[in-house]
Order: C-alpha cells, then sequence, then structure tokens
C-alpha cells in the first residue's frame, strides 16, 4: 500500500514505473524461498480470470469517468480508426503467427489473436488521459484511454469464436449462426444498452434527484456502478466489460463537471492501482516459478514481433489519412499496451474451451506482457512528455 501511495511521485525521475517494481518485488521474494506458494495462472486458472475480471472492470470505471471528451462520431475518430482497424489487424496477424509460425491449431491461434487484441486498460495508467476536468487530455492519451475502455469488450467475440473452432463449430451452420447472432449481435448490444440505461438511471439518483447522492461525497459509489452495471447485464448475457464502460461514460454525461466525479474516480484509482499491484507482484512470482520455462527462441522472437511489429503497424494502418501530426500517429500505434486483460481473454478461453496443452500459449503471453510492461514501461512517459514539450513549441 505505500508502494500503491508513494511509487508514482517517487519514481518520476527515473525510468521505472510501479509495475515494473511491482513484477521485480514477485521475482525476488518468490525466487527467495520465503514462499512455498506457486502463483502460476496455469494452476490456478479460475482464480486467475475471476481476480483479472474484477480489476478489469474497476479499471474500465475509472477510464470512463475520467473522459471529459463527449461521445460523438467526430470526436471520437481516433477511437473508431483503432477499434474497427487496428484491432481487428492485430487479432488477424497474431492469429497468423500462431498458426503458421508457433505451430497452434486454429482454435489456438485464434485465442493467442484474440487475448492480444486489447490495449490494457489497467497497465496503461501512465498513458492515459489524467482525472477528470485535469485537461490532460490530449489526442494520444485520449485515444489510448477511449481505445482502451473500448476493445477489452470487442475481442470477446473473437474469444468466443476460438472457443467455437475448439468444439468444431466453425463446420456448421448452427455455430456460426449461433455466435454471430449472439455472441456478436446480442451480448454487444445488451452490454450497450445495459449499460447505458444503468448509467441513466444512477446519474438521475447521483445529480438530478432530490435527495443526490453524490452530496454524500462517497466515492464507494463508483464500485458499487461497477458492480451493478456488471452484475446486472451479465444476468442478461450481455458483454459486462462494455457496459461498464459505457455506464461510465453516461453518468459522465449527465453532470459533466460535477466535483463528484473526481471522488468516484480517485476511489477506482486506489482500489484498481491496489489490485493492480497483487495481479503483478504474483506474476513474478509466476515468472520465478517457471511460468516462461517452455519458451522457445521462435517463441520469443514472435512475441517480439507482436509488440514491435503487429500493433504499430496495425495502428498506423488505422491511422492512415487522419489529420493528427505524424508524431503522435506513431505514438498511438506504438504505445499498445498488453497486460492485465490479455491474462483474463486467456484463462477465460481455456476455462471455457478445449484447448489442450497451454503451457506453451501461457509462456508466449506471458513474454509479450513481460515485454511490455519493461519497453512501454520505461519509454511511455518520456515520449509522451517529449510530445507535450513539442506541441507546446509549436504552439508558440
Amino acid at each position: 500500500m505505500l508502494l500503491v501511495s508513494w511509487a508514482p511521485v517517487g519514481l518520476k525521475r527515473v525510468p521505472l514505473t510501479l509495475a515494473i517494481l511491482c513484477v521485480s518485488i514477485g521475482v525476488t521474494v518468490f525466487s527467495s524461498g520465503l514462499l512455498s506458494f506457486n502463483p502460476d495462472p496455469r494452476t490456478w486458472d479460475t482464480a486467475t480470470e475471476r481476480l483479472t475480471e474484477l480489476v478489469v472492470i474497476i479499471s474500465l470505471m475509472g477510464a470512463g469517468l475520467k473522459l471529459d471528451r463527449p461521445p460523438g462520431w467526430r470526436r471520437w475518430a481516433t477511437t473508431w480508426r483503432l477499434l474497427i482497424v487496428a484491432m481487428p489487424l492485430t487479432i488477424a496477424a497474431v492469429a497468423f503467427l500462431g498458426w503458421a509460425g508457433l505451430g497452434f491449431s486454429l482454435a489456438m491461434a485464434l485465442l493467442f489473436g484474440a487475448s492480444m487484441a486489447p490495449t490494457d486498460p489497467v497497465l496503461a495508467a501512465d498513458v492515459q488521459v489524467g482525472p477528470p476536468k485535469s485537461g490532460d487530455e490530449d489526442e494520444v492519451r485520449f485515444g489510448l484511454t477511449s481505445e482502451a475502455g473500448l476493445n477489452d469488450a470487442l475481442a470477446f467475440p473473437f474469444v468466443h469464436l476460438a472457443i467455437l473452432a475448439a468444439a468444431g463449430g466453425l463446420a456448421t451452420q448452427d455455430g456460426l449462426t449461433d455466435w454471430f447472432t449472439i455472441k456478436v449481435g446480442w451480448k454487444l448490444l445488451a452490454g450497450l444498452g445495459a449499460g447505458w440505461l444503468i448509467g441513466r438511471i444512477l446519474g438521475h439518483l447521483l445529480f438530478r434527484s432530490r435527495r443526490g447522492l453524490s452530496r454524500l461525497g462517497d466515492g464507494l459509489i463508483a464500485l458499487a456502478a461497477t458492480l451493478i452495471a456488471y452484475a446486472v447485464t451479465e444476468l442478461v448475457h450481455g458483454y459486462g466489460f462494455l457496459a461498464v464502460f459505457v455506464c461510465a461514460v453516461t453518468i459522465r454525461a449527465s453532470e459533466r463537471d460535477h466535483d463528484f466525479h473526481q471522488e468516484m474516480h480517485d476511489f477506482s484509482d486506489q482500489i484498481e492501482r491496489l489490485l493492480m499491484m497483487l495481479l503483478l507482484v504474483l506474476f513474478g512470482g509466476a515468472l520465478a516459478n517457471g511460468l516462461l520455462s517452455s519458451l522457445t527462441w521462435t517463441d520469443a522472437l514472435i512475441g517480439l514481433a507482436v509488440v514491435f511489429v503487429v500493433r504499430p503497424v496495425a495502428g498506423l494502418i488505422a491511422m492512415t489519412g487522419s489529420s493528427q501530426p505524424w508524431r503522435e500517429r506513431l505514438l498511438l500505434a506504438f504505445l499498445g499496451i498488453r497486460g492485465v486483460g490479455s491474462v483474463y481473454y486467456l484463462a477465460y478461453g481455456i476455462n471455457h474451451g478445449d484447448f489442450g496443452d497451454s503451457e506453451r500459449i501461457w509462456a508466449v503471453v506471458g513474454f509479450i506482457i513481460l515485454v511490455s510492461i519493461i519497453v512501454h514501461g520505461v519509454t511511455a512517459t518520456p515520449l509522451l512528455a517529449r510530445l507535450a514539450r513539442r506541441r507546446e513549441a509549436d504552439a508558440a
């Protein structure tokens, strides 16, 4: 807890992040032999799925609350480009690398691609917009924040497609029809509709009712809103990730400039950072206990290609024709951080489908996340600071 409170301030002048520090602590502690517990996600598959699920939805609530920009087709043009173009290209390219380069089955390759699709809302805090009304919302930070808020849900249909492939359903018309109508159509619409409706109700209770709950000044309401939106949407078989983010954006829109948004965001942020610290320490412990033991040189090269080639190229293609300067397009393409969301989707897919031995895919995904934590963690802050200075100089 002290690290969560102090590290962001103490690490400002050094090329380290809280994520790197937590992984290092996990590796050190679990390598020392002081703990006999082995936090391997391949052993604790259900716990891994549930814990990552919780931290992702809390992160999505915080991401939605801190977006100052109202939703709109033109205002969110960068977001739509990254979602409609960059994400499918990333899934297709990563799946191809898994199939052709790693020898994965079609089902495993699709799961690999879907797991690598989301820009992580948890580990991407350093590249996201600032708190509500802070003014720290340039196009790069806005694009990465809004993309992370939405593509965690939009990657889900591809995970279900991988599960369908593992069950042999790709060869049947009924399987594909069910996937398209239910896993794509209904679940997305239910997530969007339930999130909007719950956000409208909570927004009214918070800001417009006679006894506005915002007067209580209790940020715990943010956690309540997160869990209500997620649970109700899951009950109607929608995508809860989408509902939580839409709920947060709708609550913010109900009274955009109210100071209570800051209270809710701060509470969500604190809970998110605590859970993130726990997950990353456990991730470090898994590394110390052999998570990457089955990794080969081919696996490592393909992992590096995912980070340094696939996402940047897909991002640049998505931003073709954009009015953004070249340096901003490059940062939007490069800073597609992979992390907790990828762990969740991989755990979910393996827990709900028959993919066979998962040791190798866990090693490759773990390696990609480790590389992303280090590379993006070290470079994100100075790159964005340099961009801000360049923008100020151009304005002057």
